[in-house]
């Protein structure tokens, strides 16, 4: 199966100088790509290509070394400037074998319009291939959440590890909350049915047994709902304001339904309390954070 050339393209409201220099200079570089953890240039002669080594931390045990080759630089009469990139490695954990690829760098009103296209080979034969169909997929996401971090940190002046730990965290809070709705839903309602699941509710709302049993069962799937919409929902700074206000109105309740489980182990003052200050996080750190869809993905 053929794949296509990763594509990603933004426009930057600074002069095309400093793009070039942010994307040109190593250290500036390795700041903002999400694809790099370092970027060192080996020491050359003037009309030599520009080789470099690079890598990548996959993890707290594995890091991905490599080589590159920067040529072809050039610029144009209209002022604009391109850059060929040749890259690899020759580790055998890499999913990407050899690849090649350009940095354009073209003028607009107000700014610069910047992309790249690169293409490459990947490990492991007919299997590494079909596992490119998923990674290939995620390194086009990780440059183009790359490019609109280098966008507001030459636009708006915020560092591009600031903007990480902004994203990351709203990501890692989002998979959270995604993964508590669908357990609270699952297990104690649908799964195992706990009693006081039943209880409280048939004390709450005075139903019958079998009144609180379809209760219990349609708030679980409610519940389910919810956390897969945390999942598939984009503005998730949206659910952090619902949360903030419905996980006190949640402990309010708990509390008229069953006033003595205040006074239980992780009753649901604390554990309502733990989740209230996670979603207040989550509100202050989702704000305004990078995002792929910024960029262009087809030429």
């Amino acid at each position: 199966m053929k794949t296509k050339p990763i594509y990603v393209e933004i426009p930057i409201q600074v002069p095309i100088q400093r793009v070039w220099d942010a994307s040109q200079e190593p250290d500036l570089h390795a700041q903002w790509d999400l694809r790099f953890s370092s970027i060192s240039y080996l020491p050359k002669n003037e009309e030599e290509p520009q080789f470099f080594t690079y890598t990548r931390k996959a993890g707290p045990f594995l890091t991905v070394e490599g080589w590159g080759k920067s040529s072809g630089s050039q610029q144009l009469k209209n002022g604009s400037r391109s850059s060929a990139l040749h890259f690899g490695t020759d580790q055998k954990v890499s999913p990407i074998r050899e690849g090649r690829g350009y940095w354009k760098y073209e003028p607009i009103e107000n700014g610069t319009r910047f992309l790249t296209q690169y293409d490459y080979t990947a490990n492991f034969g007919e299997i590494g291939r079909f596992f490119d169909l998923f990674f290939r997929s995620l390194m086009g996401y990780a440059t183009a959440l790359s490019f609109d971090v280098l966008k507001r940190w030459l636009e708006k002046g915020e560092a591009p590890a600031s903007q990480y730990r902004r994203f990351f965290t709203t990501q890692l809070l989002t998979v959270f909350f995604a993964f508590l709705w669908v357990y609270q839903g699952v297990m104690p309602k649908l799964v195992a049915m706990h009693p006081q699941e039943k209880s409280m509710i048939a004390s709450s709302l005075s139903l019958s047994d079998a009144q609180a049993t379809y209760a219990v069962i349609a708030v679980g799937i409610a519940e389910v709902l919810v956390g897969l919409f945390w999942l598939i929902y984009k503005k998730k700074r949206h659910l952090f304001v619902v949360q903030i206000v419905f996980f006190p109105l949640l402990t309010i309740a708990a509390l008229i339904a069953s006033p003595e489980t205040a006074i239980q182990p992780f009753n649901p003052v604390t554990f309502n309390l733990s989740l209230m200050m996670l979603t207040g996080i989550g509100l202050l750190m989702s704000k305004d954070i990078p995002t792929a869809a910024s960029c262009k993905r087809k030429k």
